[in-house]
């Protein structure tokens, strides 16, 4: 009886799991990681403001040394892909409307994949996840948006417009930003899914689901 509570909590409780040991295991990556940023070759150590995430997942920092974080940044990714794949599981579950459910299930179970490949020397490819990411949480915002969850909606339109920003930033160059805005929309994403995962419920949607079937 005791092992099936445990089982149950854990359970329940997978994402967040998930998210702090992510977050846990890529703050020691930072800690760890040698130095040396885009801007400047010869920095000792890992700045949130000047490097980017993914310089933590290569074998050797950007100064040339051995990058003895890797291995934590590796094991946080696969905790982040784990925790981002259930979470959109569980909302396809909720919300449960045809092809939109199928959509959220199929975004859950790519991420697992795609968001680990970013970690991997097929970090290119892995970037889809933030396109899928993307997209499953602009899906979940119009359901927000048809609901009663107020806080949700200025939640999840702040977290769209994070994204929006750093691909603007990265793409027209503007690299010293973007480094930032990185860090911006990845915290503002998991504080989102949280609140997500934690703060809905079927419920929350049934008189939507209701109005979706009669169309």
């Amino acid at each position: 009886m005791e092992s099936l509570t445990i089982k149950k909590i854990v359970a329940k409780y997978s994402v967040l799991i998930c998210l702090v040991f992510s977050v846990i295991l890529i703050a020691i990556a930072a800690l760890l990681y040698p130095g040396g940023s885009l801007l400047d070759k010869n920095s000792i150590g890992f700045s949130w403001s000047k490097n980017f995430v993914s310089n933590l997942f290569a074998e050797k920092a950007i100064n040339g040394s051995e990058n003895p974080g890797r291995i934590w940044a590796i094991i946080g990714m696969a905790f982040q892909s784990i925790g981002y794949g259930v979470f959109f599981i569980n909302m396809s579950k909720k919300i449960a409307l045809g092809q939109w459910s199928n959509i959220l299930k199929f975004i859950g179970f790519a991420n697992v994949l795609f968001i680990f490949l970013i970690a991997t020397p097929l970090h290119d490819l892995g970037t889809i996840s933030i396109i899928l990411t993307l997209f499953g949480l602009f899906t979940i915002t119009i359901f927000i948006l048809k609901s009663k969850l107020h806080l949700l909606k200025f939640c999840c339109i702040i977290c769209l417009l994070t994204f929006y920003c750093f691909f603007f930033l990265f793409g027209f160059g503007y690299l010293d930003l973007a480094v930032i805005m990185q860090k911006v929309y990845n915290a503002s994403s998991i504080l989102l899914i949280l609140g997500l995962e934690y703060f809905t419920k079927y419920e929350d949607f049934v008189e939507i689901k209701s109005k979706g079937q009669k169309i």
